[in-house]
């Protein structure tokens, strides 16, 4: 979806505060340079206190006032929190899980399949609607928020599964039973009214088809919402969920309990929810991973409705990080930044979740640095808004080899979330901006990208390795770890040689695997150049060259020759399958004294493309070597920069290229800018291409960039070298 301007605001909560200060609220938002606030998500029972009583008193206050300021609204339906009343009159509506029975108090406790639950849920938003429709600076509408099942295991939601599964089998038993493999442990179910409570299982298959419909009883709430929000929604307004990520303390990865693709359907366009680490630990990796999930939605740009201001303990910001972190959301695509909150909570379990004002209300650093992202986001919106990202990688995730994961886990290993942030965060250091796809994309989008990647995708159907088949066959690179190809899509492991209908593909095999204790990897000597290196080595080396000394990391020799493990050393971890080349180079072996006659890595041309499969788990150095390796193989250029010096690009509506430069780090940085005429897009200072600037080499600048921590971004032109200082940014624009 197009926008005509960068949205920027936060969540604003008039029901919460302890005091009225609305006018003041909205006249240092409208300060701050933001332009939108959301509303109304969370407070079920502020909007209808008693079964049937309506009390808008509070809604009205917000659009009211925000309409006399000038900002737009996004307003959210408040059917992820259920008021005590309802849970009070049904309190089954309270859900059980595979935990046992909830209780009331926590927000997302409710079994979405239960239909009073539903019953009540259409009447508030309805009436919500009803309410809102007057105001025409209602830009949109939120659905739900962070919508999941919250693992349901009711008895509507058991019952809802058995007429899933009849239809899913066409009411065989008998194939159900073939498919699932019920005869272990006499599981097997010869009549459906014997079918069992699903919390009981240890059948990988039929407890991944009962995950896999609870992501549906979520994909089937948002359509069955969107639908109701659009009987009363205008034309230019837009319908959006916050989709958020698996959760370790901080968005991590693919979010397990939503199929977001199939959810985000309906949407007009896709939102989320990032959450990072920041001062010492900001990386720029949450925002670069979550973007890009978000962006592969809807194949579009998107929205973040929530990120933090000052947020979690731990979170507050360094002065310029902000900023920093604003701008990153938009150049991965993001039309919108929205902070969960404005203000801190005074009370209750998300007090210490601070907004960008603190408990006092009061103008602060957070709130000054505020004000300056919008200003900027204000000025240069038409040519940073719908950004377009143009990937020569593709990663392809699933839920379903998530699940397998889950149920199959390597033991003290990566889960999949772990590969897929292994192989997503080595791109991102090199600077190899990639898109995600899902395994139920349409399969002719591969042909789009030069270098494919499956971390783990355990579960494949024959469709997909077709598919795979063709794009490598048609000259495309790929890339899979270990874990790829092993099952069906119910999880049933193939009877054929592994990986499962890409042997040829890959020009090898396996049958066993192991644990890897004190493991290292070894070059295949034979295959090596007569300078002595391996050709993965030697491309890792080259791509990996900086003219600036100050971005160069020392590069662990694990693929040199004659490289000789030593104790502290061993650079494979948990998982190391033991691949039995056939038609494929083994690029790599295991260092090992018993294993060390097997491949761990190895390559393999087929038709007009390459294939590599990696077989083990290893250190993030070796991973990165050889992704370097097939950015070689597959013509991918490379940058002048590795992390922390972070470069993203697109194109924006004026059809000029738009490239961003972030320094994650606290020492200055340098690079080399190779472009064509261009100038810094905050200072208005132009920087020659490198075939012009031969006759300015003598010249200097300091750009107007000038940071919320006073050092200055400096653009030295001899050389066209680009110097960004700490925690600092600089976007340059295409003439």
């Amino acid at each position: 979806m197009k926008m005509r301007k960068l949205l920027y605001g936060a969540a604003y909560y008039d029901e919460y505060l302890p005091v009225d200060r609305i006018e003041t609220d909205m006249e240092m938002i409208k300060k701050a340079g933001m332009n939108v606030i959301r509303i109304a998500e969370s407070t079920w029972s502020t909007w209808e206190p008693q079964d049937g009583g309506f009390d808008f008193t509070h809604l009205h206050r917000m659009l009211s006032c925000s309409k006399k300021h000038g900002i737009q609204v996004i307003v959210g339906t408040p059917t992820y929190a259920v008021p005590a009343w309802l849970a009070r009159k049904y309190p089954d509506i309270i859900t059980e899980t595979h935990d046992g029975p909830g209780r009331y108090g926590h927000r997302q406790n409710m079994d979405i399949a239960h239909p009073m639950y539903l019953k009540y849920a259409e009447r508030i938003i309805r009436r919500l609607m009803e309410e809102v429709q007057p105001y025409d600076h209602v830009i949109g509408f939120q659905l739900d928020n962070e919508t999941k099942s919250y693992d349901t295991c009711s008895a509507y939601a058991q019952k809802k599964f058995v007429a899933y599964v009849r239809g899913l089998f066409d009411d065989d038993l008998s194939r159900l039973n073939q498919a699932w493999g019920l005869d272990y442990w006499s599981n097997r179910i010869d009549a459906w009214e014997d079918f069992p409570d699903v919390r009981g299982t240890i059948n990988a298959s039929l407890g991944a088809t009962y995950h896999k419909f609870q992501q549906k009883l979520v994909s089937e709430f948002l359509a069955w919402q969107c639908a109701i929000v659009q009987e009363y929604a205008r034309p230019d307004q837009f319908i959006t969920q916050n989709f958020d990520y698996d959760w370790r303390g901080y968005s991590f990865g693919l979010q397990p309990e939503v199929d977001q693709w199939e959810a985000a359907a309906p949407l007009t366009v896709a939102g989320c929810d990032i959450y990072h680490p920041s001062a010492q630990d900001l990386t720029g990796k949450e925002i670069a991973f979550g973007g890009a999930i978000a962006r592969s939605l809807k194949k579009d740009n998107y929205l973040v409705l929530e990120t933090e201001a000052q947020g979690n303990h731990g979170w507050l910001p360094y002065p310029g990080q902000l900023r920093l972190q604003a701008f990153s959301h938009l150049a991965n695509g993001a039309n919108c930044v929205e902070y969960w909150h404005w203000h801190s909570i005074h009370n209750a379990i998300e007090s210490y979740w601070k907004g960008v004002l603190s408990h006092n209300l009061k103008e602060n650093a957070t709130y000054r640095e505020t004000c300056c992202i919008g200003a900027e986001f204000a000025k240069y919106s038409t040519h940073l808004v719908n950004l377009k990202k143009h990937c020569p990688v593709a990663i392809l995730l699933d839920n379903v080899s998530l699940d397998a994961l889950q149920w199959f886990p390597i033991k003290d290993g990566p889960a999949y979330n772990d590969v897929f942030r292994w192989v997503f965060d080595a791109l991102y250091e090199m600077n190899v901006e990639c898109d995600i796809l899902s395994a139920e994309d349409d399969v002719n989008s591969f042909s789009q990208y030069k270098m494919l990647i499956t971390p783990a995708l355990y579960s494949v159907s024959d469709a997909l390795t077709d598919a795979l088949r063709d794009y490598v066959h048609a000259g495309g690179v790929l890339l899979s770890t270990f874990r790829t190809a092993v099952a069906d899509r119910m999880l049933k492991i193939y009877h054929d040689d592994l990986p499962h209908g890409l042997t040829d593909v890959f020009g090898m095999t396996y049958d066993q695997f192991t644990d890897a204790v004190r493991v290292g990897l070894k070059t295949n000597t034979e295959k090596s150049g007569s300078n002595g290196k391996d050709a993965l080595h030697t491309a890792a080396e080259t791509r990996n060259a900086s003219p600036a000394a100050d971005m160069t990391k020392p590069v662990n020799p694990h693929f040199a020759p004659g490289w000789e493990p030593q104790e502290a050393d061993p650079c494979v971890h948990s998982w190391m399958e033991l691949l039995l080349p056939g038609a494929a180079e083994p690029l790599a072996l295991y260092d090992h004294p018993h294993w060390g006659s097997h491949a761990a890595l190895t390559g393999n041309r087929f038709g007009q493309g390459y294939a590599a499969y990696l077989g083990c788990y290893t250190d993030a150095d070796v991973l990165k070597k050889l992704l370097g390796f097939l950015c070689e193989k597959a013509d991918i250029a490379g940058e002048e920069a590795a992390y922390p010096l972070i470069i993203r690009r697109g194109t924006n509506d004026l059809q000029k290229e738009i490239t961003y430069y972030f320094n994650y780090s606290e020492k200055p940085q340098k690079t080399v800018y190779r472009g064509k005429d261009a100038r810094v897009l905050l200072s208005g200072q132009e920087v020659p291409d490198r075939g012009d600037n031969a006759s300015r080499s003598d010249n200097a600048a300091t750009s107007a960039n000038t940071a919320p921590s006073g050092e200055s971004t400096v653009i030295v032109k001899d050389g066209d070298r680009l110097s960004l200082s700490r925690w600092d940014f600089m976007i340059l624009e295409e003439l």
